[in-house]
């Protein structure tokens, strides 16, 4: 098999149904494993942090909120420069080496957390290292954008994002699992730390270690694959100059901010939702329920991208921030005042249902609107010209994914910092909650005027 594409013309019917199809959809099903993994590792902390205290680690609640919020950082820093990497190196080799990376933070917590008196500056350093997970997405996200044409744009990338956002339910019902058995070894996994049940009254050992080492193995095969089994594409070459154009288009810094209400807010509440339990409800048990919000966003994904397809991506957008609105104001905030469990929770996963609709609904709409503005600069000026504009499109679109990617994660860090110190001034995340509302509000704003009213300028 030949590992480069020499040629690729995906809008092409009878190139892409002889065997563009094949090709492209090997390609994902490789990815979708290797970004599930990603996520999972990037995530890691939003279940070890909730779990600290069990295993003798002394930390107030603010430390543990940083924590879970500083891969968030990291991961989206990374991936401001993991956004322009796959037009580079080229998808195949990108995908091999930022997949093999997850391997440092992985073995590097199954040592630190052998040990509860490894240090917290210790911790933060493997926090951060654990942002390289969370850096993939965004050159997973502009790799298989250019393999797919752009009636199925829609379906790839939100089948790619959608079951690689698996990778954070994942991490959060199997690594409850994972750290109540010694099943590496003493040698590996450690003696395990024996915890007491003062509820129960019940003694439980923990092998936290084990967090960590889970996922080497896993990382290891996936790395493989995509190293012998994926492929790059030649005419998807492009320096950082060349993809640095999309600075200057408005609608990058627009979809930027789109992108920080849906992935943001998914990414964000599924850092800070175990430790929001834990805060406001103590006598539930975190890892019973933590999981079942970001599997239902994850979940929602891939449909959000199909419905698109369907009846614009646009549409849905704005719907989605009108529901997130009055999710929060009538669902989530009238149940943490009642003191209602159950209630809460529902009104959480129908949150993260709506992030992951809206998800891919605005990756639905970055490649419209890209070619769109770049096949009406070329109107009138010859079939040439129109497929040289597509495959510009194309470029920039991948970028503009990746960015896009990159600004949204920063959710990932201000929304549990914003429960953190909302709760550290106030006792409750009462105005960390009402400060999302208003921003969701601005985001209908931006929708509804530039991308689904009547005459909008880019109706997509």
């Amino acid at each position: 098999m030949s590992y480069v594409l020499s040629r690729w013309e995906p809008e092409n019917t009878e190139f892409w149904n002889k065997e563009g199809s094949g090709i492209a959809n090997r390609n994902l099903w490789i990815s979708i494993p290797c970004l599930m993994l990603a996520f999972s590792v990037w995530m890691l902390w939003s279940v070890v942090a909730a779990n600290l205290d069990k295993a003798g680690f002394q930390f107030t609640k603010d430390q543990l909120f940083f924590l879970t919020a500083l891969p968030a950082l990291s991961g989206a820093t990374l991936r401001i420069f993991y956004s322009f990497l796959v037009p580079v190196f080229g998808g195949r080799k990108w995908t091999a080496i930022s997949t093999a990376t997850l391997l440092i933070p992985a073995i590097g917590m199954g040592f630190a957390l052998k040990d509860p008196t490894t240090s917290y500056s210790t911790l933060l350093v493997l926090a951060l290292l654990c942002g390289f997970g969370g850096g993939n997405f965004s050159s997973s996200m502009a790799n298989i954008s250019f393999f797919f044409p752009k009636t199925r744009k829609g379906y790839a990338t939100g089948m790619n994002a959608g079951i690689g956002n698996l990778g954070v339910s994942v991490v959060q019902f199997l690594t409850p699992l994972v750290i109540s058995s010694a099943m590496f070894g003493a040698a590996v996994s450690g003696d395990g730390f024996l915890f007491h049940n003062a509820k129960t009254g019940a003694d439980k050992m923990f092998w936290l270690a084990n967090a960590g080492f889970i996922w080497v193995p896993f990382i290891t095969v996936a790395t493989l694959a995509a190293w012998f089994g994926m492929n790059d594409i030649a005419s998807a070459k492009a320096s950082f100059a060349d993809q640095a154009v999309i600075f200057k288009r408005k609608h990058n810094w627009l979809m930027c901010w789109l992108y920080i209400g849906t992935f943001g807010s998914f990414i964000g509440f599924s850092a800070g939702f175990a430790m929001l339990i834990k805060a406001q409800f103590p006598e539930i048990d975190v890892a019973k329920f933590a999981f079942l919000g970001p599997l239902a966003g994850a979940l929602a994904r891939p449909v959000g991208g199909m419905i698109s397809d369907k009846i614009g991506g646009a549409r849905l957008t704005f719907w989605v921030f009108v529901a997130m609105a009055a999710t929060i104001v009538l669902g989530i905030l009238p149940a943490l005042h009642a003191h209602q469990f159950m209630v809460f929770l529902a009104s959480f996963i129908g949150m993260f249902i709506l992030t992951g609709l809206g998800n891919g609904s605005t990756f639905c709409m970055i490649p419209l609107i890209f070619q769109m503005e770049r096949e009406r600069a070329v109107n009138g000026k010859g079939e040439a010209a129109l497929k040289q504009a597509r495959l510009d499109a194309a470029k920039e679109s991948a970028a503009v994914l990746g960015f896009s990617g990159a600004i949204g994660a920063y959710g990932g860090f201000f929304i549990p910092q914003s429960f953190g110190t909302s709760i550290k001034m106030t006792g409750t995340p009462d105005m960390a909650l009402y400060t999302f509302v208003a921003f969701y509000v601005s985001c209908m704003v931006i929708t509804w005027w530039y991308y689904s009213r009547k005459g909008a300028e880019m109706p997509c």
